[in-house]
């Protein structure tokens, strides 16, 4: 398996242990990888949603969760390059929601496939590789 970035619809997958392919995969990709690997920007959406349902023992999990992932964190040359997607996608009539234009950019600054469920979302990105451990 190629080195991947979860976007957070699936990284909700995987917490959640409810799709059996997902945590096929997952578990595929830890055994190769060791680790997950994901944005802080979805780091950022997780934790809002916990805190905004005031889910604290989902959050306890979170943390403990992420203290054995791989967090990329956001860089300036990843804020540039989502700076251009969202030129891009804006031209292009695309969604330009900032979260996926970070996520994406991360996962094209680190050199790693996204791993999403929203595919059609980031199909527009030049030389963004998708994968969706629903569908494989």
């Amino acid at each position: 398996m190629e080195l991947a970035l979860l976007d957070t619809d699936i990284l909700s997958e995987v917490i959640k242990l409810r799709n059996p392919q997902v945590q096929r995969k997952a578990l595929a990709y830890t055994t190769q990888h060791s680790q997950l690997a994901f944005s802080s920007m979805s780091r950022y959406e997780v934790v809002r949603g916990y805190r905004g349902q005031n889910a604290t023992t989902q959050l306890a999990r979170f943390t403990v969760f992420c203290e054995h992932a791989l967090i990329l964190p956001i860089t300036d040359a990843i804020f540039d390059c989502a700076a251009d997607l969202w030129v891009l996608a804006r031209r292009g009539g695309h969604a330009n929601a900032d979260a996926d234009i970070i996520i994406a950019a991360t996962a094209l600054e680190s050199g790693r496939v996204l791993v999403t469920g929203n595919t059609a979302h980031f199909a527009w990105i030049p030389g963004l590789r998708l994968g969706d451990w629903r569908q494989e």
